[in-house]
């Protein structure tokens, strides 16, 4: 059976997202491996790094005695691992064929800040596989009702649609079909994205609706959209830097715009085939 990741950082963004992964993992049936990575720095002695080593022990049982009786589907292992985060979470993933990965994006209060800033993104972008990252503050018990997926005209806006629809066919979600364009030259292959989308998803018995809106700023229509309709999940693509783009290099990419602004749960997936809509 393969597990779902989790990375933990003894934060309450960190808690968060286990209860989330728990939440899943009982839907999906999986297992879930939590992970506290121990990053080597020249700063601490080896024995403050031990001192942190054992107290993660600690830390990492006492969670596994206090959620393993909500997992219902599965079981709870946990690892202490060396290394970067992003690296050593992406390689647990592939270890055990996960599903997904799970983080926090604030851990500002807990044991170590690993899951602030540009660490998240580093999760998101070295995954193999897509990523959930959950803000501390979410509000997990509420039902995951509706799911925000944004498709613009480009070869890998649509492949994002058959995970969100899997997810949402488990939780009997809504898919929210946020059109987004910023020039009317592509208003006719947005109606040809959008129904293609609506087909699949009428197909696989997922509840869905769209709607499409001219955007200037990317992250700021997602995420307003997905405020006013109170959404659960905001399912995008994750995208390469483009180096030609000078804002790019302050702004970062969208998808890291949107992990670090989204108070809602995000779900990152990679660009790979373009799946059923090229076969």
């Amino acid at each position: 059976m393969s597990s779902i990741i989790v990375g933990t950082d003894f934060s309450n963004g960190s808690y968060m997202a286990l209860e989330l992964a728990i939440d899943i993992a009982n839907k999906m049936k999986t297992d879930i491996k939590l992970i506290w990575v121990k990053r080597e720095k020249k700063l601490f002695t080896d024995e403050q790094l031990e001192s942190a080593i054992h107290l993660a022990g600690d830390k990492l049982v006492e969670l596994k005695e206090k959620y393993s009786r909500k997992l219902t589907g599965g079981v709870i292992t946990t690892e202490v691992r060396s290394g970067k985060v992003a690296q050593v979470l992406g390689t647990a993933a592939s270890e055990e064929k996960a599903p997904m990965i799970v983080c926090g994006t604030n851990g500002a209060s807990g044991f170590e800040r690993y899951f602030m800033g540009s660490t998240a993104v580093r999760i998101v972008m070295d995954s193999p596989c897509p990523v959930l990252t959950v803000r501390e503050g979410f509000n997990f018990h509420k039902p995951l009702e509706r799911i925000v997926m944004p498709i613009r005209v480009n070869e890998t806006s649509r492949q994002k649609v058959p995970f969100t629809t899997d997810l949402a066919r488990i939780f009997g979600s809504k898919v929210h079909i946020l059109g987004l364009i910023d020039s009317t030259v592509y208003a006719s292959d947005l109606r040809t994205y959008i129904f293609q989308i609506e087909e699949y998803l009428k197909q696989n018995g997922v509840r869905h609706t769209s709607v499409v809106k001219r955007y200037s700023n990317y992250c700021d229509t997602v995420l307003k959209y997905a405020e006013d309709i109170d959404a659960d999940l905001v399912a995008i693509n994750t995208e390469q830097n483009n180096p030609l783009n000078v804002s790019r290099i302050f702004l970062g990419t969208n998808a890291q715009q949107i992990v670090h602004h989204s108070q809602m749960p995000v779900l990152c997936i990679h660009p790979h085939d373009i799946g059923w809509f090229e076969r």
